[in-house]
């Protein structure tokens, strides 16, 4: 590790931790605030790799991992109160499928940004971005909510996400998790779509000093 790879190490973690915060504070009735900070961990990732290469971006995205786990680890520990009864903040199926669905989808995302890192300046964080969220939404909303997980914590009920409701409240019937994972996605794409411009400028910045 190097000192030139510490401000993306401080800005993953740091990305880590208000995601962590703010996913327990809702926006509107699809989304949380965590939906919004946490797709910047794959500019920081893409920054990371088109300007110090697969091996920094990998070290950086171990960081995040490790800032994560631990985050999961206090939030086990944090008992809420709420209809009678006491949980933990964040539960094992969460902890599980946030870690599990942070370090594939972030290593994904390397790994497709590093097979198209020589075509047009926007391919490859525009194409690992949207690859690497389409895979953490599904593998994050499917082990943390989904009935067919339930062997992960089965004395954690999370029936109320098998609500079955229209899509978006405007669609087909679904379980409500695939609402909340469509809604989670859009913003996704929204994002990696919007983080061309800091991804451009940064780079900009950041290449003439490693040259």
């Amino acid at each position: 590790m190097t000192r030139t790879h510490l401000p993306g190490i401080i800005a993953m973690a740091a990305i880590v931790v208000a995601s962590n915060i703010l996913v327990q504070f809702l926006f509107g009735q699809w989304l949380t605030w965590g939906a919004f900070t946490y797709p910047l961990a794959f500019l920081v990732t893409d920054v990371m790799n088109r300007v110090y290469g697969v091996q920094a971006a990998r070290k950086v995205v171990a960081a995040g991992f490790v800032v994560g786990v631990i985050c999961s680890l206090i939030g086990t520990q944090i008992m809420l109160q709420g209809d009678g009864y006491t949980y933990p903040a964040v539960t094992l199926r969460i902890a599980i499928g946030s870690g599990l669905a942070f370090l594939t989808a972030q290593m994904m995302d390397i790994a497709v940004f590093d097979r198209l890192r020589e075509g047009k300046w926007w391919r490859a964080p525009l194409a690992s971005t949207l690859v690497g969220s389409s895979l953490d939404t599904a593998l994050f909303f499917t082990i943390a909510f989904s009935a067919s997980m339930t062997w992960l914590e089965p004395g954690n009920d999370v029936s109320w996400a098998g609500e079955t409701l229209p899509l978006l409240g405007m669609g087909p019937m679904v379980p409500l998790w695939v609402s909340l994972a469509v809604a989670d996605w859009l913003v996704k794409l929204s994002l990696a779509i919007l983080a061309l411009v800091p991804f451009r400028i940064i780079v900009g910045a950041l290449i003439p000093r490693t040259t």
